[in-house]
């Protein structure tokens, strides 16, 4: 056996030899002229066992002939593997992020261009994933045009066109649908409440509607509640509806009332108790009215809550006492008609003075008084007004007298005048007193003819007793008995003003009425005659 070839360093050092397993070949030796000190042994060409030497020279590495030639095979084959590789993936090449970058600014400037042109401003759509071509596009605005939207419509929530036909709008409308929410609603339900349509049935509104019908509203009340109120669908259970019930209920509202109460007002969910609800409720309390009596107008008239404390409630405060009205009669004027401390009431009050001085020489000072006997009177028009006047004068009474019964009793400008002409028929006819008996009593028409006036007056005939009108007729059931008891009547027994209001019959508690229903519409007439 003999070394073919070896290496060496060019510093002292060692000398690294690997030797690979012996083959029996012919050795063809080739001449080591390549490397840096050329040969090192000399050798002839022998037929006999050759070995294989690597030798390593500082960081240089050889190898013998055979080695190398495996090792270029390999790596050109790999080379080869490599370049098919790359001219496969060139045919099936996904394209840059820049370039989807640059597909997806041209598909969305088209779907901006689509929105111009039908009068839609995109500014606000940045950011927002949109529809990927402009006949998408096209298909969302055609269905929220079929709903009844305007392009103003959109204009004003524009981010209405990021939801999806299918997977948002159409899965929240049938849910509205199947509550009970008229389609003849829907288009006011979402130019109130646009963003319902970005909203999980099942996350979103389903727990809401279970939350109302906790609150006591009935299901059958429910879609109508949604239609006067949709805002309600974006609360959180747990935040103002939460609090405004509780605080409600604190102050003495029934706790059998809620319902009720939200169903003829629901915008109290959405008021904050802390800035609306309770700044409202201290100052009808500083004016007079009990907490109790407060809780007793909230369930009958739940509305007051939306009053405009500094821009309304406290201005017509102010405004009728400009008018005469005693500071003292402030609690009693809300209580009766709790709607004037909401409305744009010097208007009403200024037409209502003018109309009166010129229909019977009302002295401007006297209309106060008259405002606290009726507080209604501020919202009757002029036609049922002269209408009753004209009434009264044909019965024969003057000016002065007229005059005299409206501010005595305000309400006989608004009772039906049908009622009134039978007891007057029937005071002429059958009582036989004279005019200036009214003049003392006006009302004696708001008393019920066959219920009040007839059975006592029989009675005092068949008793042989002399009264006045107020006497008779100014007192409970309970009462007149007791008078008929009496032997003698030397003096007349002083009653309260038949007009004026007890605070305390409005702190107590109504029966409870049981209702298919608790949902009213609104009665904004004021004009009605009184039965």
């Amino acid at each position: 056996m003999k070394i073919r070839f070896c290496s060496g360093f060019t510093k002292p050092g060692f000398l690294l030899v690997h030797f690979e397993p012996p083959s029996f070949f012919s050795v063809r030796t080739r001449p080591l002229s390549d490397f840096t000190y050329g040969n090192l042994f000399n050798h002839k060409k022998r037929p006999g066992i050759g070995l294989t030497i690597q030798c390593a020279i500082a960081n240089r590495r050889f190898s013998s002939p055979k080695r190398e030639r495996s090792r270029s095979s390999s790596s050109s084959g790999r080379d080869r593997d490599k370049d098919k590789g790359r001219e496969s993936q060139s045919l099936y090449s996904r394209p840059s992020l820049l370039e989807m970058n640059k597909e997806k600014a041209a598909n969305r400037a088209k779907v901006y261009e689509y929105l111009r042109g039908i009068g839609i401003v995109p500014d606000e759509l940045d950011g927002l994933e949109l529809p990927v071509t402009a006949d998408v596009m096209k298909e969302r605005v055609d269905f929220l045009q079929k709903l009844g939207l305007t392009i103003e419509d959109i204009n004003n929530y524009p981010l209405v066109l990021g939801c999806s036909v299918k997977k948002n709008m159409v899965p929240v409308l049938d849910y509205l649908g199947k509550l009970g929410v008229r389609k003849s609603t829907f288009t006011e339900f979402l130019r109130r409440y646009p963003q319902v349509l970005h909203s999980s049935v099942v996350i979103d509104l389903a727990p809401v509607v279970k939350y109302l019908q906790g609150l006591d509203i009935k299901p059958s009340d429910v879609p109508r509640v949604l239609e006067r109120y949709p805002e309600v669908l974006g609360f959180k259970l747990e935040g103002t509806m939460s609090t405004s019930v509780a605080y409600m209920v604190g102050i003495g509202v029934a706790r059998r009332e809620i319902g009720g109460v939200l169903t003829r007002y629901p915008e109290i969910l959405g008021m904050r108790v802390a800035r609306i609800i309770k700044p409202l409720v201290e100052y009808l309390e500083s004016l007079g009215i009990p907490k109790l009596a407060v809780a007793r107008l909230i369930e009958k008239r739940p509305h007051i809550l939306g009053f405009e404390l500094d821009d309304t409630v406290k201005q017509n405060v102010q405004i009728l006492q400009d008018f005469n009205v005693r500071e003292t009669a402030l609690p009693s004027i809300i209580a009766q008609y709790p709607e004037i401390i909401g409305i744009d009431l010097k208007p009403k009050l200024e037409t209502q003075k003018k109309l009166l001085c010129s229909a019977i020489d009302l002295n401007p000072e006297d209309l106060g008084s008259l405002v606290e006997r009726m507080p209604q009177f501020v919202s009757l028009s002029e036609s049922p007004i002269l209408k009753h006047i004209d009434f009264l004068k044909v019965c024969g009474f003057s000016i002065d007298q007229t005059r005299e019964m409206v501010i005595g009793c305000p309400q006989v400008l608004a009772l039906n005048i049908g009622i009134m002409k039978q007891s007057f028929e029937y005071f002429q006819k059958e009582m036989r007193r004279p005019l200036q008996d009214l003049v003392d009593f006006p009302a004696f028409f708001t008393y019920g003819l066959e219920s009040t006036v007839k059975p006592r007056h029989k009675k005092i005939i068949k008793k042989g007793i002399k009264c006045s009108l107020a006497w008779m007729l100014n007192c409970s059931d309970e009462k007149f008995e007791q008078r008929m008891s009496y032997d003698t009547m030397d003096i007349e027994e002083v009653e309260s003003d038949p007009s004026s209001f007890d605070m305390s019959t409005l702190m107590q508690p109504e029966r409870e009425e049981e209702s298919d229903s608790e949902y009213e519409e609104e009665d904004d007439d004021e004009d009605e005659e009184f039965a």
